[in-house]
């Protein structure tokens, strides 16, 4: 840091600090008596060591200036008119920076009127320290930081102290040392997700208290506030007084106590509206010195009726205690008379004590062990982050209780259950859960950087995190796999000759990189010289050739490397430096600016080597992009914040829910040489490009690739925040064109590493930014996008020679990335969002379409993009587009060559998509695609549902076809039909024949096609199919044929009386009857053949026997209208069969039967017997089968006598 100035103040630590103490007189002129004159009036040397910047000089010219000096109370009109006294100023800062104690030791005698304002003083001025620790939610105002020492002048009345006063832990009144900034836009401090609506937060509820006058009784006794506080009734609750007691120090509320009970990390209404009291109402407030400088004005007589006063009004509660008190302080040889003097309450806090808000550190740990105890409940995480929030405003209020309640936090997730069990189970925490930790981790780095923390301070954390970080549960930093990033202390490697091996480490925990932190330092001069001023450059006579430490400009540089030189950032914006932050910031991107130039000059000289190779083995390790110190997103925030315009500022907390978006303005960079006309919102913009377009490679792990996409987004939806003037236009086109002529070095470049992060969200938002502005620039880069080599098949060979901070990394494995389908979406939203945009440019088009088809390897997504296209294309309230169209047409076609051969949940939805698509580009569309089919289609979708759609209906009329282009179209149809018919004719002979029937010669030759199909590879069900096609469409003959085919492949055993073909049997049969017994005679052979199950035989036989249904029409046949006899062929055959096939089943059921199965039985010997007695001579046949029953299944008694009861 630097020596002397504002970098003096900066580094210089908070002096030491402390509650209760014991105090004593040793001198009766100590102080004054009751009565006494005032000391001497302030001299010229009072005055001056008045003035003096220290608190000690202060504190010696409010000794020396007490008499006399205390203005009297005046009008408010002139108090604002009136400077402020000299013992007020002095009073003000020692009472910001010394323990009273310290007072009194340096000088042995303070006037009344000293003292009076010295506790006054005391008592926290600002009200935002209130709010602090009274709610989640910081608020507008809360968040710009302490103010400086500021107050009414001579004789404070109302409001004095009100907005006034030092920040808590910030450096002492009066200095000049640099305020901290509001907290960052979408900062974890900025927003408090999980808290209560504004109403129910206690700082609001204590205002609300405070302005309706619930507040009396307010007393200030010393360094002890006191008062009560009246709850005005409820509906459901009586109205309640609470008695309130606030003791402090040094502007700081060291302890609370409230009759209410509360229960919470933060203050309760109450204290909230007794600070608020004395903060607005110094005026109205009794003030009275420490009760041990009342005592030691009372004589023997005033001390003991003191005493005996105040036993009689609490005797019930002080009385033991009081004669306990007595018998010790009797005794001389008791521990109570060993110590020289006796405490007070009200005197303030020890030299030694540690000076500090108070924090409840017990309910801090409870309420962390009750969030990381509800698991996945969504509020506990919200809750979580809230309180990672308020540390953060802690930090930047250089609150000493940041750290505290942060290592309160981190004990209790050490301790959380769940870390065993998922190590044990083997399994990872969830993303909420990792994100937690991360936040959690990256808060330590804070911490541990606080460029004014003691040195023991960084030792205890140090020693603390290690012992948290060798811990066997905690979580590592990139979850259950292994990492090979770089010491956070080192820059990656300088030397090809470095091995990846080299910069491997074994267990990296979440704490780690605070760990590495520790050992960092600000005592390097250049640093300090940078942070201290704008105006540090080098002499013009060293900006000739090559520095380190400044550009040719004379800009000076921080060559450190990326992440741990933005963690210093993040570290001077955490603790309330933004300046220093932004100065650290511009050094930052001076040299990303250098650095970028060398690599564009090293590409130069490799550049063709490279483009020969057409691959790269050179990538960056280390990503800057989902980097667990967010580099990219901690420089554009420290930048924007500078740029931001702010409301009006008010100490209101705003409702939750109404954030509007960030307005910003150019801000100059303020800068020691010429004047670059430069603002910090186009560094902002710059330093978001250069580091989001950095060549990288995919880390290992769920986790953290999951953490490079949401990183991305992330920064992606702050960029979208800015409002791209000319300047920033200007800026966007310069990084473009250096990201497309990196080389190796953008993610951007001609030539990338196979496994570099795809660069498809951050192009996307480069085209939507450039495309108002330079068409032919967003495509280019755009169209360099849309690659994922990844998913090559050719992988690079051989190895290149790598310049100074990149690492060469030869892939011997297919790597796994579990966020693959996440970013193959990502291409497919940016191929849509070119398409959008071309829309009507044919060239551009045509460009996108070839980009689609070399890069896009998932037919799904090829298919969202032709379904977007078409939809784009055809608007429902305008002309179509035909050349979008084509495009859309075209993609559809690609989908459906991909899906040909593969097994796709959506083919069918794909085809009638094509088709409907082919419809709107025209005629010629569709007959292309029915001339192709098999490029495209199954035999089975052209049949079914392309050529069917084509010829329907509605397509003739969507398309308002003449004679010949319809006839064109069925000659197309047709000829597919018997193509596919030929190629599978199980399936798509129906659809053949259907397709054909208005053309003879084409409905011949598929009913050809059939025909010498059925023999071989159809099916009984397809063949009766057919034939009832051919019935229906008036062809009973061939009707008949296709039947008696089909029972060739048809086998009915005894038991399968429900089969589905029965119908097509009986069918078969009746077609049979009605075409004459010629016809019928040559089917039951096959029936008797094929049917073996007697229940559908008898009811053929009985169908059979009936008048037959007629002769289908045929010219030349008659119905005689006689029945048939069964006695005689073709029936005879077919009675035998039945009987035959009775007989079988009966001792088929009777081999398995049980009792519960004997009544259905014997209903199907009733049914047996009505087929028997068709025959002449059945009922003699029946009567000796039922005899062979009875004598074969003797033994089964109970059902032979059921047979004999109904068939004797």
């Amino acid at each position: 840091m630097a020596e002397g100035g504002g970098g003096e103040e900066l580094l210089r630590p908070p002096p030491a600090a402390g509650p209760k103490r014991l105090c004593s007189r040793a001198c009766p002129t100590a102080a004054p008596r009751p009565g006494s004159g005032p000391g001497p009036g302030p001299g010229r040397a009072a005055l001056a060591a008045g003035a003096g910047a220290g608190p000690g000089a202060a504190a010696a010219a409010v000794a020396a200036g007490a008499g006399g000096c205390c203005p009297a109370v005046g009008a408010a009109a002139a108090r604002l008119r009136q400077p402020e006294s000299l013992l007020d100023a002095a009073a003000k800062r020692v009472a910001g920076s010394w323990a009273f104690e310290r007072v009194e030791g340096r000088f042995q005698r303070i006037p009344e009127p000293v003292q009076r304002r010295i506790v006054y003083w005391s008592f926290p001025r600002s009200e935002r320290q209130i709010r602090m620790y009274s709610s989640f939610q910081p608020g507008r105002a809360a968040a710009a930081g302490p103010a400086p020492g500021a107050g009414p002048g001579a004789g404070a009345g109302p409001g004095a102290g009100a907005g006034a006063g030092p920040a808590a832990g910030a450096a002492p009144p009066g200095d000049d040392s640099p305020a901290p900034a509001a907290p960052p836009a979408g900062s974890p401090a900025a927003a408090s997700p999980a808290a209560p609506p504004a109403d129910g937060l206690p700082f609001r509820r204590g205002v609300r208290l405070l302005e309706s006058g619930a507040v009396d009784s307010v007393l200030q006794v010393g360094f002890h506030l006191s008062g009560t506080v009246t709850e005005p009734a409820t509906a459901t609750e009586p109205e309640m007084t609470y008695k309130v007691a606030i003791s402090f120090d040094r502007c700081k509320i060291t302890s609370v106590t409230c009759g209410c009970g509360n229960k919470d990390i933060f203050y309760c209404a109450h204290v909230v509206a007794l600070s608020l009291y004395r903060i607005r109402k110094p005026d109205q407030v009794k003030l009275r010195l420490p009760i041990s400088e009342t005592l030691f004005q009372m004589n023997r007589d005033q001390l003991q009726k003191f005493v005996q006063y105040l036993i009689t009004a609490h005797h019930t509660e002080v009385l033991p205690t009081a004669q306990k008190l007595a018998d010790e302080i009797l005794s001389s040889n008791s521990e109570i008379n060993q110590v020289h003097g006796a405490p007070d309450p009200t005197a303030g806090a020890s030299i030694d004590d540690e000076n500090c808000w108070h924090l409840d550190e017990e309910q801090v740990r409870e309420q962390v062990k009750l969030f990381l105890s509800q698991g996945g409940y969504y509020g506990s995480g919200k809750q979580l982050n809230s309180m990672f929030a308020k540390v953060r405003e802690m930090l930047r209020m250089r609150d000493s209780n940041g750290a505290r309640m942060l290592t309160l936090i981190t004990e209790q997730f050490m301790a959380d259950p769940r870390l065993s069990l998922w190590r044990q189970q083997g399994t990872g925490m969830t993303d909420k859960c990792r994100q937690l930790w991360d936040e959690l981790g990256a808060l330590w780095v804070c911490v541990v950087l606080n460029p004014h923390c003691k040195l023991e301070e960084k030792s205890c954390w140090l020693r603390q995190l290690r012992k948290w970080s060798d811990m066997d549960v905690c979580p590592l930093e990139d979850g259950n796999y292994g990492n090979e990033l770089p010491n956070i202390t080192n820059a990656l490697t300088q030397s090809a000759s470095h091995s990846q091996d080299s910069l491997a480490r074994p267990r990296r925990t979440v704490f780690t990189r605070a760990i590495e932190g520790c050992d960092l330092h600000w005592q390097d001069s250049h640093l300090q010289r940078i942070i201290s001023s704008d105006f540090y450059v080098s002499p013009s006579y060293q900006r000739e050739g090559e520095s380190l430490l400044f550009n040719s400009q004379g800009q000076p540089l921080w060559l450190e490397h990326v992440p741990t030189a933005c963690a210093r950032v993040d570290a001077l914006r955490s603790h309330g430096y933004p300046k220093e932050a932004l100065r650290l910031t511009v050094a930052i991107i001076n040299t990303l600016r250098l650095q970028q130039q060398r690599q564009l000059e090293i590409y130069k000289h490799q550049k063709k080597e490279l483009l020969q190779r057409g691959a790269t083995t050179i990538t960056n390790l280390e990503g800057w992009v989902g980097h667990p110190l967010n580099p990219v997103g901690c420089l554009f925030l420290t930048l924007t914040e500078a740029c931001r315009l702010e409301e009006e500022s008010c100490l209101e907390i705003s409702d939750a829910g109404d954030a509007k978006p960030p307005v910003y303005q150019h801000v100059p960079v303020v800068t020691g040489s010429l004047d670059s006309g430069e603002s910090y919102l186009a560094l902002a913009l710059e330093v978001a490009l250069v580091g989001m377009g950095q060549q990288r490679v995919m880390p290992e792990g769920l986790y953290a690739q999951d953490k490079v996409c949401r990183n991305e987004e992330q920064i992606i939806a702050r960029l979208q925040e800015l409002e791209l003037d000319a300047a920033l236009v200007q800026t966007l086109r310069k990084q473009c064109i250096l990201l497309l002529e990196g080389g190796p070095f953008s993610g951007l470049g001609e030539v990338i590493h196979r496994e570099s992060v795809p660069m498809h969200t951050f192009a996307k938002y480069l085209f939507s930014a450039l495309l108002p502005h330079d068409a032919d620039l967003a495509y280019k880069l755009a169209l360099r996008a849309m690659r994922l080599p990844v998913l090559e098949t050719t992988a690079p060979s051989g190895d290149v020679s790598h310049p100074h901070h990149l690492v060469s990394v030869v892939p011997s494995r297919y790597p796994r990335w579990f966020t693959l389908g996440h970013l193959e979406s990502q291409q497919c939203e940016l191929a849509s969002t070119m398409l959008t945009a071309a829309k009507g440019d044919m060239l551009r088009l045509r460009t996108v379409l070839e980009a689609i088809q070399k890069n896009i390897h998932s037919s799904s997504l090829i298919f969202k993009l032709a379904q977007d296209a078409f939809k784009i294309a055809t608007p429902a309230d305008n002309s179509s587009d035909t050349t979008l169209l084509n495009v859309a047409l075209e993609l559809g076609l690609q989908v459906m060559r991909m899906t040909l051969s593969t097994l796709n949940w959506r083919r069918r939805e794909m085809v009638r998509w094509l088709v409907t698509c082919a419809t709107e580009v025209g005629v010629r569309a569709l007959v292309s695609i029915l001339q192709s089919w098999y490029t495209l289609f199954t035999p089975t979708e052209a049949t079914s549902i392309v050529a069917a759609t084509v010829m329907s209906h509605n397509t003739i009329l969507r398309l308002s076809l003449d004679y010949p282009q319809r006839e064109e179209l069925a000659s197309c149809a047709r000829t597919l039909a018997l193509q596919c018919a030929m190629k599978d004719p199980q399936n798509c002979a129906l659809s053949a024949l259907t397709l054909c029937e208005k053309d003879h010669i084409a409905f011949e030759t598929a009913y050809q096609i059939v025909i010498d199909a059925a023999s071989t590879g159809m099916t009984y069900s397809q063949l009766f199919t057919i034939a009832r096609y051919m019935e229906h469409r008036g062809y009973p003959l061939r009707a008949f044929k296709l039947a008696s085919l089909a029972m060739t492949h048809l086998n009915l055993a005894y038991n399968q009386d429900t089969h589905p073909a029965i119908n097509d049997v009986l069918w078969a049969c009746a077609l049979s009857h009605s075409l004459g017994k010629n016809e019928l005679a040559a089917i039951i052979p096959l029936v008797v053949k094929s049917v073996h199950c007697a229940t559908v035989l008898s009811d053929i036989l009985r169908r059979c026997t009936m008048t037959a249904p007629g002769l289908a029409g045929i010219p030349g046949r008659r119905n005689s209208g006689k029945l048939m006899s069964t006695d005689k062929a073709p029936l005879r055959q077919l009675l035998d069969a039945t009987i035959s096939a009775y007989i079988n089943t009966t001792h088929s059921r009777l081999t398995h039967i049980s009792p519960r199965h004997y009544g259905e039985f014997i209903e199907f010997l009733s049914k047996a017997r009505e087929t028997f007695l068709l025959a002449q001579d059945g009922h003699i046949q029946f009567a000796q089968f039922i005899d062979n029953l009875k004598q074969i299944y003797k033994g089964k008694k109970k059902l032979m006598m059921l047979v004999r009861e109904r068939f004797g």
